[in-house]
């Protein structure tokens, strides 16, 4: 049986070698073996399990719920693969959906089409909002409720036209950080400051107030914490996530300095 170091576990899976040491530790995924040499090697089992962790962890599930679920007695791996499946097709409806909303917004705001206010928000999920509003008090505390509904006060009177332009200049944004992680640059340089400066304004667009630095290091925490915002920046490209709140969390250290 071939067996693959923890590195070679990290390039097949993307997985960063950090990360899987942390779910050793946890005692989620424990390597097959761990050699004289103190190496971690991984055999087809644990392969498999760490697909099933990843798995569990794009729907949300904590991972001490994780596993719970895979030591669980009688787990069937193929069964869960199967509940996967039927759960990712229902989501990938949505997905589609979203993404003919987006289609739809960019032809209107480049007057090639016109839609009704309504289909601005089709493939949204109250249920999603809701439940991300709820970890995000249960995260932060009720002093969080009030954060959110000042910035649910502030955005109400805004027009279609101002959401879907904030969308397309965070997209924008997005992708200019995802082509300088593309091309090598340090998530700690400072040459990504005109960006970050462009990221954390349009965070304090959309909160209706001041994004202080400490604020926007904690915004990157959320983001690295909350499974909805990995899944969407890995999305973009792969490793995004942690280039993201890496280089967000030395901006604010830069700028804390100089803004205090």
């Amino acid at each position: 049986m071939k067996h693959y170091t923890v590195k070679q576990v990290a390039r097949l899976s993307g997985v960063s070698v950090r990360t899987l040491h942390h779910y050793h530790d946890l005692g989620l995924l424990t390597p097959a073996l761990i050699g004289e040499n103190r190496y971690r090697y991984y055999g087809e089992r644990e392969l498999l399990r760490l697909q099933q962790v990843l798995f569990y962890r794009e729907f949300g599930i904590p991972l001490n719920e994780i596993a719970a679920f895979l030591d669980r007695p009688g787990f069937d791996h193929v069964a869960a693969l199967e509940q996967h499946r039927t759960r990712l097709q229902a989501e990938t409806k949505r997905t589609r959906q979203l993404i003919r909303t987006i289609d739809r917004t960019i032809a209107q705001l480049k007057g090639a089409g016109a839609m009704k206010h309504a289909d601005l928000y089709k493939g949204f999920s109250a249920e999603k909002q809701a439940e991300y509003e709820d970890w995000l008090m249960d995260s932060y505390g009720d002093g969080m409720h009030e954060k959110i509904e000042a910035t649910r006060a502030h955005l109400k009177d805004w027009s279609d036209r101002d959401h879907a332009e904030a969308i397309a200049e965070l997209a924008e944004i997005e992708a200019a950080l995802a082509q300088q992680m593309a091309v090598g640059t340090s998530p700690q340089s400072a040459d990504l400051d005109p960006l970050l400066d462009r990221h954390r304004a349009w965070v304090a667009r959309m909160w209706g107030r001041d994004c202080a630095p400490a604020a926007y290091a904690g915004l990157a925490d959320l983001y690295l914490a909350h499974p909805d915002f990995a899944a969407r920046y890995e999305a973009i490209a792969g490793g995004f996530t942690e280039f993201l709140t890496e280089a967000m969390k030395a901006y604010a250290d830069r700028r804390q300095g100089t803004e205090d």
